[in-house]
């Protein structure tokens, strides 16, 4: 069994030699991987339902319901394609390849808490707060990005598919239709994260909410221009159902930013202010109230009556009025 190096360390802060940090590096890493493998087993036996569910929603958007034979016959107009796998060894490694996407995907809560486990102990308290509802939010919001992207795939392959030649039969290998959905929904994750990322750096005070709020021209333009490069479309349809809820994820950030500067500014009102800069300062004249006469105590040593002098009984010589020695 793999055991953690950190049942054995005591020191509060989490601090260990660089021996135990790459026993503890090598026990989640082994941890992970095993968690990876083994769903990783379990979906090649589903693997089948698994290409289904991915391949169904294009193949009944361009796929071609007859066979070669039969689409000689028909209407060239028609256009459509027809999912294939190539070689002999082609299902084998297809099957592989959707075992181990499988595998990451469904095991990333156990991969993603162990490396938590591993960088937590040198982490603030503050700070291990703010990660944990980084990730909290990260995953939806990738998830959203994932389902925006599956929701598009008819129309994009629609699309795509009519820049087939007439009198040309397309043929969709079905290893290569899953690395294109694959891209699709990692970069439509990806993007989604875009807004998450600017929270990170407001709350870092790397970025304040008006320096955001300030960009919303250019980061309107610049999401649209990736929306259109990132889709593998031509239609506006797929790069709206993109840009849209980025642009309004990125207003969602810059709400949260204003509202986390001002939620600063409240606690510390010098939040604001450069390292450099002065200080305003308040110099008008206060009214010091009524003044305490001070009683008459022991005479200090200097002063007449005090214990310097007390031996000779001279009094000390005025200086300015003052009897005091100094």
């Amino acid at each position: 069994m793999l055991k953690s190096a950190r049942k054995k360390q005591k020191d509060p802060e989490g601090r260990m030699p660089l021996a135990e940090h790459l026993r503890e590096l090598r026990n989640r890493l082994g941890k992970a991987v095993l968690a990876i493998v083994v769903i990783a087993v379990v979906a090649a036996f589903y693997y089948k339902d698994i290409v289904e569910l991915f391949k169904q929603p294009i193949e009944d958007a361009i796929g071609c319901k007859v066979s070669f034979a039969e689409l000689a016959t028909k209407d060239k107009r028609q256009t459509c394609g027809n999912i294939t796998m190539s070689g002999l060894m082609g299902p084998f490694s297809l099957m592989v390849k959707v075992s181990l996407m499988s595998g990451l995907v469904v095991a990333s809560p156990v991969w993603l808490y162990q490396l938590w486990a591993f960088l937590a102990p040198g982490l603030h308290r503050t700070e291990k707060k703010y990660a944990l509802s980084f990730v909290a939010a990260g995953a939806p919001l990738f998830a959203a990005g994932g389902f925006f992207a599956y929701k598009i795939m008819p129309a994009a392959s629609t699309v795509l598919i009519e820049f087939t030649p007439s009198d040309v039969d397309n043929l969709l290998p079905l290893d290569e239709l899953i690395d294109f959905i694959t891209r699709l929904v990692v970069v439509f994750g990806l993007s989604f994260e875009l807004p998450l990322l600017l929270v990170m750096l407001n709350f870092g005070g790397i970025l304040t909410g008006r320096r955001m709020l300030g960009w919303w021209r250019g980061m309107i333009m610049g999401v649209t221009v990736f929306a259109a490069v990132a889709t593998p479309s031509v239609d506006p349809f797929s790069m709206l159902m993109l840009a849209i809820p980025i642009v309004m994820l990125y207003f969602i950030a810059v709400f949260i930013a204003l509202f986390n500067d001002k939620r600063k500014r409240a606690a510390n009102p010098d939040a604001d202010l450069d390292p450099d800069e002065a200080s305003d300062l308040d110099l008008t004249p206060q009214d010091v109230g009524e003044i305490e006469p001070v009683r008459a105590g022991k005479a200090l040593p200097g002063q007449s009556g005090g214990d310097a002098d007390s031996g000779t009984g001279v009094e000390p010589t005025r200086r300015g009025g003052y009897d005091d020695a100094t």
